[in-house]
């Protein structure tokens, strides 16, 4: 999965792509073409 600092680009790159958030994240899925696939935001730095 590729890690981007924008989604938007990664909403318009396929008709079957959709944004799901989960556990804090923003991913991109794809069912049709898997290589679309993304993910923004991640684990914070825990003390």
């Amino acid at each position: 999965m590729k890690v981007l600092s924008s989604l938007k680009s990664a909403k318009t790159r396929h008709r079957d792509c959709q944004v799901v958030k989960r556990k804090g994240r923003t991913y991109v899925i794809c069912k049709t073409n898997p290589r679309f696939k993304a993910v923004q935001g991640g684990v914070q730095n825990k003390k």
